[in-house]
């Protein structure tokens, strides 16, 4: 097939060795040598084909890109020609490199410029994880070794790339290497500090994939080791198949709260939180650092052996958790890896055991027992006194004024409904109170920072001023109630029911609100970011 690169043509498909296109008569052959064969891809500057040299003995494949804004702007325009002059220089100056596409032409037709490139077959690993799922934390491994010398080599020549992400680096077919494509968002090191004649139009925009993409880099201030968070974020997404846009944020901070979603061992992961450090002076420095941190270079191939003889990947549990499987405890060469598994698991039910419901009933427990039975409340509890069943029996019950210890308490035992009670004030931090009862109760300038509130009825409760940052407040119940100026940061309210609360004020920036009942009145009213997913499952204002 013969394709047509006019961008206004309305049926570009032609058939084999046309020399002018069918719908248009623009002429097909492109330089009298480059025969378009399909389109590849369409982005913001320019469009991407697969051609065949005619020219050449047994007219080798090749991918022309054709520069085509989206936008018409004189200055949308000026900056597609420098990105487009930029890609073709960078690849000159690299130079040949086995894991770099080489250029092959760059020249101007017709009032458009065009770049053509070697073809690379095969895959990118974004098309790799959707197709065959996560990878195991030595694949990333593996997939870092790669990598890493050919970053290093890149900078070397004084090259950042701006845009490393698994979109942009192809399995090579025919040996199975790793390829580093697009190398249109370069920005030379060596570049001299701007002043007014060396204002160009790329100094108005940040340049790169946003979620990959540091802060600095967004900033219009790139160095090497913004590459490095950018290469610590795909392996993210190796991890756990998931975009950085699909990972919850710290509103706060802006990191990633990227530890949940994967399960790697301790020292993987602190490399990974190295290369993702929001500070770039807390960043590894160079592509060096990081392989050096890894210690690769003697152990990983003996690594990659010895797992493989233990199971292989047909039979694994999810790819993510390959290595850490209970059954891997046998031989020598999974020794190693089982007993990594068994304090990881030992950890996380240490801390299961000090935080949430069980914590609670032991701290309860420890509570002077002799108080208890006399019905003798703990701090704030001794105003309410007794009260007699209709019966004339007495029984214990919940005074309207608790504090803290006290509400901790009753909950631990089983009680489960504070209706009507006045709790405003108190620090109850990372508490578990799923399932409780507080309609209608006074919760102002309480502080429930990154406390448990699953399933909880808040129907009408007071909860202005309330501190609801990072807190589970999923399939919550808060018709009606007043949530003025609160702040929920980062709180997971998916299926919450929020319909007639009051919003005004509420600071709702990075909060999951998939699911959640309310209307877009409601939503108005409250502050809301890019990082803020909205009830219909869409992240941003």
């Amino acid at each position: 097939m013969s394709y047509c690169l006019n961008p206004a043509c309305t049926n570009p498909q032609n058939l084999t060795h046309t020399e002018l296109c069918q719908a248009c008569g623009s002429k097909l052959l492109l330089r009298d040598r480059y025969r378009i064969i399909q389109a590849l891809g369409q982005g913001g500057f320019g469009a991407t084909f697969l051609a065949m040299n005619e020219s050449l003995p047994g007219k080798p494949s090749c991918v022309i890109k054709q520069l085509r804004p989206n936008a018409s702007a004189p200055h949308i325009m000026d900056m597609a020609r420098e990105l487009f002059k930029r890609e073709a220089e960078t690849l000159g100056r690299i130079g040949t490199h086995p894991q770099i596409p080489s250029l092959l032409d760059y020249f101007e037709e017709n009032e458009t410029f065009y770049l053509v490139q070697e073809y690379v077959s095969g895959s990118t690993l974004q098309q790799e994880i959707k197709r065959s799922g996560p990878l195991s934390e030595l694949e990333v491994k593996k997939f870092l070794s790669e990598i890493l010398p050919l970053l290093a080599y890149i900078h070397e020549k004084q090259v950042i790339h701006r845009d490393i992400k698994p979109a942009n680096i192809i399995r090579r077919a025919q040996d199975n290497k790793l390829v580093l494509i697009d190398f249109g968002a370069v920005k030379y090191q060596s570049a001299q500090p701007s002043n007014a004649s060396d204002q160009t139009a790329l100094t108005s925009y940040a340049i790169g994939t946003p979620g990959f993409a540091p802060p600095e880099q967004m900033n219009m201030r790139p160095v090497p080791a913004s590459d490095i968070y950018a290469l610590g974020i795909s392996c993210l997404y190796l991890l756990t198949g998931k975009s950085p846009k699909d990972m919850d944020y710290d509103p706060t901070t802006g990191e990633l709260n990227w530890k949940k979603y994967i399960y790697v061992s301790d020292h993987f992961a602190g490399v990974l939180a190295k290369m993702m450090e929001i500070s770039v002076k807390q960043r590894y420095k160079s592509a060096l650092e990081v392989y050096r941190a890894l210690d690769l270079e003697d152990h990983l191939e003996s690594l990659a052996n010895s797992i493989n003889n233990v199971e292989s990947r047909a039979n694994a549990m999810p790819r993510a958790n390959v290595g850490y499987r209970d059954g891997d405890s046998e031989g020598p060469a999974s020794s190693r890896l089982a007993r990594q598994a068994m304090a990881i698991r030992s950890r996380k039910q240490t801390r299961m055991d000090s935080t949430g419901l069980y914590a609670g009933l032991t701290r309860s427990r420890a509570i002077d027992s002799n108080r208890l039975n006399t019905g003798i409340a703990s701090r704030g509890r001794n105003s309410a006194g007794r009260g007699k069943d209709t019966g004339g029996n007495e029984k214990q019950k919940i005074p309207v004024r608790l504090d803290a210890e006290g509400l901790q308490t009753y909950y631990a035992k089983g009680k489960r409904d504070f209706a009507s009670h006045d709790l405003h004030a108190l620090a109850l931090q990372k508490v578990n109170l799923s399932g409780a009862n507080f309609h209608q109760s006074n919760l102002s300038k309480i502080n429930l920072q990154g406390a448990n509130l699953y399933n909880v009825n808040l129907g009408r409760a007071s909860l202005n001023h309330a501190n609801l940052k990072n807190a589970n407040l999923s399939k919550a119940y808060l018709s009606y109630a007043d949530l003025e100026s609160a702040d929920l940061r980062g709180a997971d309210l998916t299926e919450a029911y929020l319909l007639n609360a009051n919003l005004r004020g509420a600071n709702l920036c990075g909060a999951n609100l998939a699911g959640a009942r309310m209307s877009e009145e409601q939503l108005a009213m409250a502050r809301t970011n890019w990082m803020t997913i909205r009830p219909n499952g869409k992240r941003g204002l």
